[in-house]
């Protein structure tokens, strides 16, 4: 349908007009109501072209140009009358001036709408395009619908003069408006409406659907444009169709054959959601297809879909002889032109009567198709129809008003203010005395008041444009319910702004939704694959689309908290995966305190052990002067004493939670007490081969008998360890720190060496000092004495040598607060030996052997 509107010079009130009446070509108009300006109307395919005659001689579902009846389209045009009514009675909008219309019907003639628009473009009911007699009727601004096959000509035509053009069917899609400057969009165009229903798709997640549409749909500029966005956030097609044209002798068999694949097809298909792509004509010609095969040919049985559309696809009630199933379509979903219902309307609607309708040429058409019923001398309707009384009722026709309906009532309030504007400018210029600036106005200076006009409209909606003249708003979700009779109603459920992709963008009343049986009432799944859950992370099928996919465990350490994530992530610091691992829980901070049992154990052994160490010491003391006390230095089994007892006591310094000063004693005061203590033995060992060798008639060594021998080794071979440690603490002195990735479910508070290479060279040196220990006490163990000490010293130091090598791998190999448990373990263990091995044997003698405690005793002479 196009409208056009015209402005006309006012004299008071009455009209001025040099033009006579002449009905050119009476065929054309349908509807008459002249005004002072006047809007204009082409009609395109409103409701039929033919009479039940001819329609009944084509084949039953073979659609044509001459078979169809759309008696809803009739609400635009009454949409159109109502809001022209109301602005005439509003004294606010064009004082002074009367708005009118004309409407004319081409009935899809390439020829008749082509002279319909050149009507518009001649003097009032003449045909003389570009001819103007007077000034009156000169068109202002143009409604129309563009969908149809002639709507370029329209285009075209008027482009020429610049005139502004408001669509209120689907709009174009444009970079820009630079394009075709006079176009407004009362509606949103195929972009927008597209991202609509990206955004239902998301909010369902439905991410494997159908394309399907018919002949006189391009898929082209979908794939070009609309598919990367689709496939960018997620959605993939189980597959896009779109029903050629056939020629040849049999095309219709050929062609039905081929739909009825593609339709079986489309059924079978694991994509339960289907965007079906088109207008209102082409759902007209698949209804119209699904009817002829289901007569023809035999069908399966259908499988519930969800059908989406786009804006200008709805449902049409047709003649009663097309009993086309809707039952199908139960449930489908339309992202559609927002509409509000006007105040009035209806009643301006239910009062509309063939006898009172004056001018109205589509009323009785459509009177008589809507109650099957033919008026006398009528072309039209059944020979077995009753006559039509014209006090039938419209309850049963639905009157919700729709997306088109609605823009066009837009559209006329948008041009009716943006004339006023123009027009109070006007009087403004000359009542300024600039009369010949404005008296001969251009259609093109309207652009001008339509970009800035801005209004709320009878439903409380604003109507403006934005800077490419479309219309600012969004989207309605229609979901349509249909009943076993061929009825069906709209439900609006939501709505949408499709220019933001978020979530806030879409509101969906979820609860008020229906869907088709088959899926029982609960939200349909449309996914090529199942979901995976949290804790699963998806894998591509090689060869399939890449929302067809198998479920992954995720790898140790990582999580997915969300279904279908495409790969798992690592937890933040400080933070490790649950067992199912689809959530991070925070790690416990871990030490080797006092309170646990493993700390409070080591806490024991090692003041028993330093308890037995001071009561060896007290032994030894209380008997200083027994021969076995003062056997092998009794200074130096008093050094190793002590520092044995400073051993235990050091494992005490890796319990508890690390602190600075904790941390540069650790292992420094570990380093150089055992070295000290194993520099003690070191010289235990060598004093007993010095004291044997000096026994020895004329031998050298007896000069090195005594303590400056003993001292010197110990003093040596400790000074050295002490100058590693000092070398370590001045260049990377150990600190405490965090550790928060060796152990996974644990951070774990531990003192840093700083430096591994000191560490190893401290307990590498203490290693060198014990293996030296134990080979000289080795080769000492067959010394002939009765008590020979070297022997202990030999079996202690093998114990602690191998208590250290066994340190190193599992040192290496275990994290966290062991590592600290299994130092404390080798220091009390070795300690334990050296205590054990060496002190025992003097300590049952001294307790339980004293008569053995007697030089003579300790001295076994050479047989």
């Amino acid at each position: 349908m196009v409208v056009l509107l015209a402005f006309s010079r006012v004299v008071g009130k009455a009209r001025v007009s040099q033009c006579a009446l002449v009905d050119s070509y009476p065929i054309l108009h349908k509807y008459l109501h002249p005004g002072d300006l006047i809007i204009g109307a082409i009609v395109s395919h409103s409701f039929f072209t033919t009479s039940p005659k001819d329609f009944k001689r084509q084949p039953p579902g073979i659609l044509s140009e001459k078979s169809v009846l759309m008696p809803q389209n009739y609400q635009h045009i009454l949409a159109l009358a109502f809001g022209i009514k109301e602005i005439n009675e509003n004294p606010q909008i064009l004082p002074n001036l009367t708005l009118g219309f004309y409407i004319y019907d081409s009935y899809m003639n390439p020829r008749l709408t082509y002279r319909a628009a050149l009507q518009h473009i001649s003097p009032r009911n003449r045909f003389l395009p570009n001819y103007k007699c007077d000034i009156q009727d000169n068109i202002q601004a143009v409604l129309e619908d563009i969908h149809s096959d002639n709507s370029p000509l329209i285009l075209d035509l008027l482009s020429i003069y610049k005139i502004p053009q408001l669509l209120y069917g689907p709009a174009p899609v444009m970079k820009d408006n630079t394009q075709v400057p006079s176009f407004f969009n009362m509606g949103p165009n195929e972009t927008h409406q597209y991202l609509g229903i990206l955004q239902l798709l998301l909010h369902f997640n439905w991410k494997w659907i159908g394309l399907f549409t018919v002949i006189g749909e391009n898929l082209e500029w979908f794939v070009q444009r609309m598919f990367p966005v689709f496939s960018q956030h997620g959605i993939c097609f189980a597959f896009m169709y779109s029903q050629s044209n056939v020629e040849g002798n049999n095309y219709m068999t050929e062609y039905m054959k081929r739909f009825s694949e593609l339709y079986e097809e489309m059924m079978e298909s694991t994509a339960n959601v289907i965007l079906f792509k088109g207008q209102a004509r082409t759902m007209m010609i698949f209804r119209g297809l699904i009817g002829f095969m289901e007569i023809k040919y035999p069908m399966p049985k259908p499988k519930g879909k969800v059908w989406i559309v786009t804006a200008h696809v709805e449902l049409k009630t047709y003649k009663k002889e097309l009993n086309w199933d809707v039952q199908i379509f139960h449930g489908m979903i339309t992202v559609a032109i927002h509409s509000n219902e006007l105040q009035g309307f209806q009643q301006f609607f239910k009062s509309r009567k063939p006898s009172s309708a004056e001018g109205d040429g589509f009323l009785k058409d459509f009177w008589l198709y809507t109650f099957h019923c033919a008026f006398p001398n009528s072309v039209l309707g059944d020979g077995n129809w009753v006559n039509c009384t014209g006090n039938e009722t419209l309850m049963d026709f639905e009157m919700s008003m729709t997306g088109p309906s609605y823009s066009i009532y837009n559209a006329i309030y948008a041009v009716a203010y943006a004339l006023q504007a123009m027009h109070s400018l006007i009087v403004r210029a000359k009542m300024q005395g600039e009369r010949k600036k404005f008296q001969n106005h251009q259609p093109w200076q309207l652009h001008h008041f339509l970009r800035r006009v801005s209004f709320n409209n009878s439903a409380g909606d604003q109507i403006s444009f934005d800077h490419n003249g479309e219309l600012i708003a969004g989207l309605d979700v229609i979901n349509w319910v249909t009943f076993p009779n061929q009825s069906f109603v709209r439900v609006k459920v939501g709505k949408t702004h499709p220019q933001v992709l978020s979530e806030q963008a879409l509101q969906i009343d979820e609860e008020s939704m229906v869907w088709h049986p088959r899926f029982n009432q609960v939200q349909p799944l449309s996914l090529c694959s199942e979901n995976c859950n949290p804790g699963y992370r998806m894998k591509e099928k090689e060869g399939k689309p890449f929302c067809c996919h198998d479920c992954s465990l995720c790898p140790e350490g990582t999580i997915s908290d969300h279904q279908d994530m495409p790969d798992c992530s690592q937890c933040s610091v400080g933070h490790f995966p649950n067992k199912n691992k689809n959530y991070c829980i925070p790690k416990i901070v871990t030490f080797l305190s006092y309170q646990e049992p493993l700390g409070a154990g080591f806490l024991l052994v090692a003041m028993t052990l330093s308890l037995i160490t001071v009561l060896v010491l007290g032994i030894f003391i209380k008997h200083h002067n027994t021969p076995i006390v003062k056997a092998n230095n009794r200074h130096l089994t008093y050094t190793l004493l002590n520092s044995l007892l400073l051993c235990f006591l050091c494992a005490l310094l890796f319990i508890g939670k690390p602190e600075k000063v904790m941390c540069l004693l650790r292992q420094t005061a570990f380093g150089i007490i055992f070295s000290i203590a194993v520099s003690s033995v070191l010289a235990k060992t060598i004093t007993v081969i010095v004291a044997f060798m000096a026994t020895k008639p004329g031998s050298q060594m007896r000069k090195w008998v005594g303590e400056r021998l003993s001292v010197s080794i110990v003093v040596s071979c400790s000074c050295i360890q002490v100058v590693i440690c000092i070398i370590w603490l001045v260049n990377s002195p150990p600190f405490p720190n965090v550790d928060m990735h060796s152990m996974m479910e644990e951070v774990v508070l531990e003192c840093n060496d700083a430096s591994p290479a000191m560490f190893y060279c401290v307990l590498g040196y203490m290693g060198l000092l014990a293996c030296v220990s134990f080979q000289v006490a080795f080769f000492a163990r067959k010394l002939p004495d009765s008590f020979n000490e070297a022997k202990f010293i030999t079996f202690s130091m093998l114990i602690f040598c191998t208590v250290w090598l066994s340190f190193v791998p599992a040192y290496l190999s275990i994290k966290g607060k062991y590592v600290v448990a299994v130092e404390i373990f080798s220091i009390l263990a070795s300690s334990t030996g050296l205590l054990g091995c060496i002190f025992f044997p003097k300590c049952y003698i001294i307790a339980f052997r004293s008569e053995l405690n007697k030089r003579e005793q300790l001295i076994r002479k050479n047989q």
